[in-house]
């Protein structure tokens, strides 16, 4: 029996006001009230039916650690007040239906066939088997339910819109099928196994954690299956700070193969010393073979090692910097992050088409605007998509201004980081 009719009166009679405050903020009610009642209505619509349950899974920012995860590194980062909502009931026919308000196909997944489809990678399906087929082999229960989802985490974003839907998956069969017993950790790295074997995409584990656990994070990855999390409470507002996301509008398509290439690249390294990840090998030994790797490899991949090295430090230094309060060292470290990044990982623009450089002329105009006050860096994978700016608050308005005189309005998103990673969203 359908209690869409109560889930609604709740909705309008402040039963979600104190948990939606929490998650977004008091400013925020009106518009998220109105957001979980759309995809209640839409619910309705499409099963008639169902004892409809709320979900929700934060995007992420990455701070620092840009592509250390995947050999085995240090990063920092933080979940966002952007994330990624359900309405999801069970059903009894061992079948998952969801259907994204922003897309127009349902995706349909016989929960009995839980094996790679090489016509779904690259597609949702491909990650909603992917994270059902994981938790089935690790000995969970899974079983069939009827969603619907809506997200503003935008695509594209470096915020991480993929790992947010797969968490959100796993957060529902986790509570639906599993009493909530499933650690945050266990669901990150079963979205990351979905996004490397079904999706075939081979991101690391940083995106996933992330949005998994929540809040602010220094994650080393050194164990992969046992990763050291350690959560820092700050909030920028303490130290008269804004944390902004630029969206330059740059295409990210076609484009998992220049990730690719940069994890390939630094494995390459790791090889020639007979490892299997960059975090294996000994810096010292590293530059003491520097013209003879530079043969074997590429120099490339020899300054992309350079910059994983380097790039753990500055991980570290940051995270010491935010514990001690000193916010500027945190903002030099930053912007070290993303010179790096730009010169050594070389993740700025595309070599496939170098005249379209959108991330780079935002880094430029950061330069021009907080040069010497703020902080800035490319966000994410790279490539293409946004840069990520730490803005004094004297600044903010001329800045944010500024950067959509070029962009576009509404292209620089300001953020604040949110405590909660995947959860149930109860009343």
């Amino acid at each position: 029996m359908s209690n869409v009719k109560t889930v609604l009166e709740s909705l309008n009679n402040g039963g979600f006001d104190r948990v939606f405050a929490t998650l977004y903020g008091e400013s925020a009610l009106p518009r998220q009230k109105k957001r979980y009642a759309d995809i209640v209505n839409v619910f309705e619509d499409l099963y008639k039916d169902g004892e409809i349950r709320f979900f929700s899974a934060p995007g992420r920012t990455e701070v620092c650690g840009n592509h250390t995860d995947h050999n085995r590194g240090r990063v920092l980062a933080a979940a966002v007040n952007l994330d990624v909502i359900a309405a999801a009931s069970e059903n009894d026919e061992n079948i998952i239906r969801l259907k994204s308000v922003e897309y127009p196909k349902m995706d349909v997944i016989d929960l009995n066939d839980l094996e790679p489809k090489a016509e779904e990678a690259g597609k949702s399906a491909a990650l909603i088997r992917g994270v059902a087929s994981r938790l089935k082999q690790l000995g969970y229960n899974i079983g069939g339910f009827n969603a619907v989802t809506t997200t503003d985490v935008f695509s594209g974003s470096g915020i991480s819109s993929s790992a947010a839907f797969e968490v959100l998956v796993g957060t529902i069969l986790n509570h639906l099928y599993n009493d909530g017993k499933i650690s945050p950790v266990e669901i990150a790295k079963t979205a990351q196994f979905a996004e490397n074997k079904f999706f075939l995409k081979p991101c690391g584990l940083m995106d996933q954690m992330a949005c998994s656990v929540g809040g602010f994070v220094g994650i080393d990855f050194k164990d992969t299956e046992n990763p050291i999390i350690e959560k820092v409470s700050l909030d920028f507002n303490e130290f008269s700070h804004a944390l902004c996301i630029i969206d330059t509008g740059g295409d990210h398509s076609d484009l998992t193969d220049e990730y690719a290439a940069i994890r390939k690249e630094m494995e390459s390294v790791a090889a020639y010393f007979g490892k299997s990840a960059l975090r294996d090998v000994n810096e010292d030994d590293f530059y003491n073979n520097l013209d003879d790797i530079r043969k074997k490899t590429s120099e490339r991949a020899v300054l992309r090692a350079m910059h994983f090295f380097n790039e753990n430090k500055r991980v570290e230094k940051a995270l010491e910097s935010l514990k001690s309060g000193d916010f500027n060292e945190f903002k030099s470290v930053i912007t070290n992050s993303g010179l790096s990044s730009y010169m050594y990982n070389q993740n700025v623009y595309s070599n496939k088409n170098p005249l379209s450089q959108p991330v780079s002329l935002a880094l430029a105009l950061c330069e021009k605007l907080l040069y010497g006050k703020g902080a800035y860096r490319v966000h994410g994978g790279g490539f293409a998509g946004t840069v990520q700016a730490f803005v004094p608050n004297e600044l903010l308005s001329d800045f944010k201004s500024e950067i959509e005189k070029v962009f576009g309005e509404n292209r620089c998103f300001v953020l604040k980081i949110r405590e909660q990673g995947g959860t149930a969203v109860n009343p």
